[in-house]
């Protein structure tokens, strides 16, 4: 049983997140799929991967639909949680080439749970439909139909691969040099006109409540923030740190995680700012 967690509780950790956005019960899923393999007695599966990931992708979509009508009535908007993914082989350790960026998790957001499931499935982790279709008990007509339904609410078109480009070290650097030179010039060169910033505060943290559109009411937003920050007696450190297989962005103010930032860009302009505020999705980073 050891060598089996071993070697792939990443893998059914990249799942379960990708499934449910959240670290937390991705973390529970996987020890609930082994305490369950364990008490079977399954130490020498067939297909162990299958299996397991069956099992994961089982216990995420009753998660799904029991998640769906508690965040409808989220205060704000709902973003994934973020997550650090450094070198290391810990429990929260991720296979990377299974894992989408942000920006793609919060499309995710807009899809059913059989939809989302397929996605993941298919996008994240390559599996061909036969196999899908028995995992998620449908016919792999359907779970075609599903994958271009998904497509066509995420705004892919069916010809279109499925990437969606994270902000580099270089990218980052040179946000965070026009914000702090207070050149509000170069901060809108690197926005896309339709630049749209996300908050989630949840309730529990200010945030915008809806989103903010426009390279030019996202730039004041942002500085803003940025005039808020001398208020801090003890200042604002702003460190650079992978997130999600990407370079985010984490705020700290007296020592304490405020913000998380994650930065989608397309087409040589950023996109996308998503700002995760809320703190219960900042515990673990």
């Amino acid at each position: 049983m050891t060598e089996l967690y071993q070697k792939y509780k990443a893998l059914l950790f990249t799942l379960a997140y990708q499934l449910t956005g959240s670290v937390t019960d991705a973390e529970d899923v996987v020890q609930d799929v082994f305490m369950k393999v364990y008490k079977l007695h399954l130490d020498h599966l067939e297909e162990p991967k299958a299996y397991l990931c069956k099992m994961v992708t089982n216990r995420c979509f009753d998660l799904l639909k029991s998640a769906r009508r508690w965040r409808e009535q989220y205060v704000g908007p709902w973003l994934p949680e973020p997550i650090a993914t450094p070198d290391g082989d810990g429990f929260e350790s991720v296979v990377r080439s299974d894992l989408l960026s942000y920006a793609m998790l919060v499309l995710l957001e807009r899809l059913s749970p059989a939809e989302r499931t397929i996605f993941v499935l298919r996008e994240a982790l390559c599996f061909d439909y036969p196999i899908i279709a028995e995992f998620v008990d449908k016919s792999e007509v359907n779970c075609r139909k599903l994958m271009s339904r998904a497509r066509g609410k995420m705004g892919i078109s069916e010809e279109e691969p499925i990437r969606a480009e994270a902000a580099g070290e270089e990218w980052v650097q040179r946000f965070i040099a026009a914000l702090t030179q207070n050149n509000i010039n170069s901060v809108l060169s690197l926005l896309a006109e339709d630049v749209v910033l996300v908050s989630d505060g949840g309730g529990k943290a200010s945030a915008a409540v809806h989103p903010i559109e426009t390279s030019e009411r996202v730039a004041h937003f942002l500085f803003g923030l940025i005039q808020k920050v001398s208020y801090y007696e003890e200042g604002v450190q702003i460190e650079r740190t992978q997130l999600n297989g990407q370079t985010g962005l984490v705020i700290r103010a007296a020592g304490v995680i405020q913000t998380v930032v994650l930065i989608h860009v397309e087409n040589d302009a950023i996109v996308s700012l998503y700002f995760v505020r809320n703190p219960d999705k900042l515990q673990r980073m």
